[in-house]
């Protein structure tokens, strides 16, 4: 049923955005690809939300309608090699959903504990956290192609899955209705890559260890940076990481470190990629910048988290507009520090842009 909302900051995490014209809920599969064939026909804008939590939305709103995903649930089919698959509806909260994934003995995506936002997300920008992306458990997407109006089934392979990034990212053709993931049933984590995590389990990188143990970890270590959701902890109202981490060339990447080291500010975290290039750390970027945390002051309504440079966090009394002119400020001063331009992790919706 179509209903107004006086504002879709009451549907984001950032607690920003004006309103929407119209809001349907959409609590299936059926009422999804109801809505948005509605919407279709009679030539509206379209916006589909989920969570909430990878979303900027300006402060006059979206003069169209907001299909909200409130599918829920997911099904798990035991598989002949001893794995599962395991189906998801798009509108199920990701981290309660990691949690009965846990809770169940399933094991693979618990170094993705405390995301927020709906599951039927992860895919479009391939979500990833403490060495594991989406893209090493996810099996395919059920989808609404808009254009051919008709319910298909895309294999991970052919979703263009990379850095943060998919087929589905910055496209709306395609709607999400369920997502299909292959996990292990011994109760083991995956192996685990990254290394703060490692030191904090005291184990050696490609351990795996206890589901629940790896989960508990991670929660730990995000609520460390105000990254698991707390609506009393306005150090939480983010989107998450607001940059990702550039991918440069080795010259770009060497120009870096001469620039860091010049100025005696420390090295900047460095990853090799598959394809021969560098993954540099942003936050690293930003605090060599002058960025630091809880920048620009106390008394700013929205500013850099005082726990992590990478989260742009909004105090209360904001608005959309403040929070872009933060992040032009946050991206113009690396790019002037190192030559690197960051990019925005986040969905810009309608006139916010950088």
């Amino acid at each position: 049923m179509p209903t107004t909302v006086a504002s879709l900051a009451e549907l984001t995490t950032l607690h920003l955005g004006g309103p929407a014209r119209r809001l349907v809920r959409a609590p299936d599969r059926d009422a999804i690809v109801a809505a948005v064939r509605e919407a279709d026909a009679a030539g509206e804008r379209l916006l589909v939300l989920g969570g909430g939590s990878n979303l900027v939305v300006p402060d006059d709103g979206f003069d169209g309608t907001v299909v909200r995903l409130e599918s829920r649930g997911h099904v798990v089919s035991p598989a002949a090699d001893g794995t599962a698959l395991v189906t998801v509806e798009a509108g199920e909260d990701w981290d309660t959903f990691v949690a009965a994934c846990v809770e169940e003995g399933l094991g693979g995506l618990e170094c993705l504990s405390g995301i927020p936002g709906s599951t039927g997300a992860t895919p479009v920008q391939n979500v990833g956290a403490y060495g594991v992306e989406v893209a090493d458990l996810l099996e395919d997407v059920t989808v609404f192609d808009r254009a051919a109006d008709a319910v298909v089934t895309v294999p991970a392979a052919e979703l263009g899955l990379g850095y943060r990034t998919s087929r589905l990212k910055g496209a709306d053709r395609e709607i999400v209705l369920a997502v299909r993931f292959r996990v292990g049933t011994d109760g083991l984590s995956a192996p685990v890559r990254y290394a703060e995590l490692a030191r904090v389990l005291d184990v050696e990188p490609g351990t795996r260890v206890p589901a629940a143990a790896a989960r508990a970890a991670v929660l730990g270590l995000r609520r460390g940076k105000g990254m698991v959701l707390d609506e009393a902890d306005h150090d939480t109202w983010s989107a998450g990481s607001f940059f990702t981490n550039p991918v440069v060339g080795q010259e770009t990447a060497d120009e870096v470190a001469r620039r860091v080291a010049a100025r005696d500010l420390g090295p900047v975290t460095a990853w090799p990629t598959a394809d021969g290039r560098v993954k540099l750390s942003a936050a690293a970027l930003i605090e060599r910048a002058g960025v630091s945390r809880g920048y620009p002051g106390p008394d700013a309504p929205v500013r850099v988290s005082t726990r992590h440079t990478l989260a742009l966090t909004h105090r209360g009394g904001g608005t959309t507009a403040q929070l872009l002119d933060l992040a032009r400020d946050v991206r113009d001063r690396v790019e002037t520090a190192f030559g690197v331009r960051l990019v925005p992790e986040p969905v810009l919706v309608g006139g916010c842009a950088l």
